[in-house]
């Protein structure tokens, strides 16, 4: 995605199923968890650029051992530095006691992050700033062992107002109003609730309150407080929560919009956003690695015991597409062939853009997360000149020779390198003209591959905004002189804010959107958009249940193509003469490329969740009324 654009957050968890002794004595260190979190948490940098956290639970320590440790960090390469940080402490025990090292009893009791228990969170931040304070996993702690909690997830709820106010309503004071503090005390207080049940019911059997402690840890329904605390959740999320007595738990929202997946064996327990990442982390095949169940929190007891209990009741199952076509590491064998065929299924409209002279075009990908689809849309354009060629062959009959048919043969896609990402624009440069001459050289280009008679054709992943495209990546590509630029998108026109995770919330910063709305007070039918907006503000006083999209509206008057047509004149820099195209891909052919990711919100407005209807009508309703602020 030439566009930048931040994303979902990343998780990762483990929990050893066997004594530290065991791992020690296998796997010939004591730090086996820790080394793990560490792959599982680099490998998944691509979900989290602000910030990154891991917290430890150590089982079974006596009371005045410290058995809970969290370290958080917001500075640039935050993985590595939490690591850092945390090796640092093991670095000073092996430079003092270096028999210490290999005794995980004398760790356990004495160092930080030596526990059975690992949780890992990489924060890509689409809402507020980028404190320390913003950074999972979040701790809500307490003497007693069992209201002790740890939180962090990939998540975006729509109705935090709502579940605000339900913690005033219960006598909280919450000390902001965000997505995670709110989830987070409503877990907590669920958690409370079950101590206190499980306290009273059986306070008479247990006097001693050091054995009810115990009784408590042994007896915690994981299940009856995650049902009783997302009763009321709207919105995507995988959370992990990791409680002070050993039970964890991760949690999948309904309709599987947040990726999360395990692997289970008799040493281990992990669980992190992307497939892949197991795979690699643990040198395991993809069919060992299970996907958590939509609507169901995959819950381990404290004693290993494990168990996919259902929470909410399922959804249809609607995936977020975006994960296949941008987000997660190309790396999954699903992922990649998808976006393969994500590119395949473009090729026939970019053929009939070049109008079939595959001779005297060239083509490539920018940025490098484009490359797959790249690979699949040359691919398909082979196939399709193919018949063109056994056409020509059987034109020339059977006088035809030797070289012509090897001639004939010798055309295939012209691949070349075109574009080169020197740096990143940094952000200190605040004067307007010296910000967009310096976006225009972040990317470079290669010379001499492009002669004027070419077509130039651009894969790109997916196109939001556009910014880069018009301030930077036309006019490089101009510079080559070809007789026509083709930009291909191999996803399809981004018309509708997210609400569950990624940074696409207002709907003035869409190019698509700007495109419609262009064409409406160019065509004379200005007048939908006061319509629309009156539709939006009275479906703020109808139950959500009730609550439609009427921002699609904006869009019925036209075409796909048409829209795409008003978005070449919108993003095509004036100073430049060469004829610019811009091709996107299909619904269908999302759908075709990514048949079990059927999430695609943010190019239908056919939204998974009902708050999901109330937000883009909201975004909508600030975008006329000139607000700038986000509808979630």
């Amino acid at each position: 995605m030439s566009d930048e654009l931040k994303h979902e957050c990343g998780i990762a968890m483990i929990r050893l199923l066997k004594p530290l002794e065991y791992y020690q004595k296998k796997y010939n260190t004591s730090l086996y968890a820790l080394n793990k979190m560490y792959l599982l948490m680099q490998k998944q940098v691509n979900r989290g650029q602000d910030g990154a956290g891991l917290a430890n639970i150590k089982l079974d320590l006596e009371p005045g051992k410290r058995y809970i440790s969290r370290y958080r960090s917001n500075k640039p390469n935050s993985v590595q530095n939490v690591f850092q940080y945390i090796n640092k402490k093991f670095e000073d025990i092996e430079k003092t006691s270096p028999e210490k090292l290999q005794d995980v009893q004398w760790l356990k009791e004495n160092a930080a992050f030596s526990g059975e228990l690992f949780l890992g969170h990489l924060r890509y931040g689409t809402y507020g700033g980028n404190s320390i304070e913003q950074c999972h996993p979040f701790l809500r702690q307490n003497n007693w062992m069992t209201r002790n909690l740890v939180l962090a997830g990939n998540f975006n709820m729509t109705n935090v107002d709502e579940l605000f106010n339900q913690l005033i309503d219960l006598g909280q004071h919450p000390k902001e109003k965000s997505d995670t503090v709110t989830i987070l005390e409503k877990i907590g207080h669920f958690l409370d609730e079950e101590n206190n049940k499980l306290y009273h019911a059986n306070k008479d059997d247990y006097p001693n309150k050091q054995e009810m402690s115990k009784f408590l840890a042994k007896h915690i329904d994981v299940k009856d407080v995650l049902v009783n605390s997302a009763k009321k959740w709207d919105g995507g999320y995988v959370m992990c929560g990791l409680m002070g007595h050993g039970d964890a738990f991760v949690l999948r929202d309904p309709a599987g919009i947040r990726p999360g997946f395990y692997y289970r064996d008799d040493e281990i327990i992990v669980v992190a956003s992307e497939r892949a990442v197991i795979q690699t982390a643990m040198n395991v095949p993809q069919e060992s690695i299970s996907e958590i169940t939509p609507g169901h929190a995959l819950i381990v007891k404290k004693d290993g015991r494990v168990s996919m209990d259902q929470i909410t009741q399922p959804l249809e199952n609607k995936a977020c597409s975006f994960e296949r076509i941008y987000f997660s590491r190309g790396n999954d064998a699903d992922i990649y062939n998808e976006r393969k065929k994500l590119g395949k299924l473009i090729s026939l409209k970019v053929m009939d853009s070049i109008g079939g002279d595959l001779k005297n075009s060239v083509f490539s990908f920018i940025p490098n997360t484009a490359e797959t689809s790249f690979y699949g849309m040359v691919e398909g354009l082979e196939s399709l000149y193919k018949d063109k060629q056994a056409e020509r062959v059987l034109e020339l009959g059977n006088n035809c020779t030797t070289d012509q048919i090897k001639e004939i043969f010798s055309v295939r896609p012209r691949v070349e390198k075109i574009t080169i990402k020197d740096a990143k624009l940094r952000t200190f440069i605040t004067d307007d003209n010296n910000r967009d001459s310096l976006v225009g050289h972040v990317y470079d280009i290669t010379y001499g591959q492009v002669d004027k008679k070419d077509n130039l054709v651009m894969i790109d992943d997916s196109i939001v905004r556009g910014t880069t495209l018009k301030k930077s990546i036309l006019r490089i590509l101009d510079r080559l002189n070809p007789k026509k630029i083709v930009i291909v998108s191999s996803a399809p026109q981004i018309r509708y804010p997210d609400c569950y995770g990624i940074d696409m919330a207002r709907m003035g910063d869409f190019i698509a959107f700007k495109a419609a709305i262009a064409l409406l007070k160019e065509r004379g039918l200005e007048s939908i958009i006061q319509e629309v907006y009156q539709k939006c503000k009275a479906q703020t006083l109808l139950p959500k249940e009730e609550v439609v999209n009427c921002v699609k509206e904006i869009y019925n008057p036209f075409t796909a193509e048409e829209i795409s047509a008003k978005i070449v004149e919108l993003l095509k820099p004036e100073d430049i003469n060469t004829d610019v195209e811009i091709i996107f891909q299909s619904i269908s052919g999302l759908h075709e490329a990514c048949p079990n990711h059927k999430g695609d919100w943010y190019f239908t407005g056919d939204y998974p969740t009902l708050g999901g209807n109330k937000v883009v009508n909201k975004a909508f309703m600030y975008y006329v009324e000139g607000n700038n602020k986000r509808a979630y």
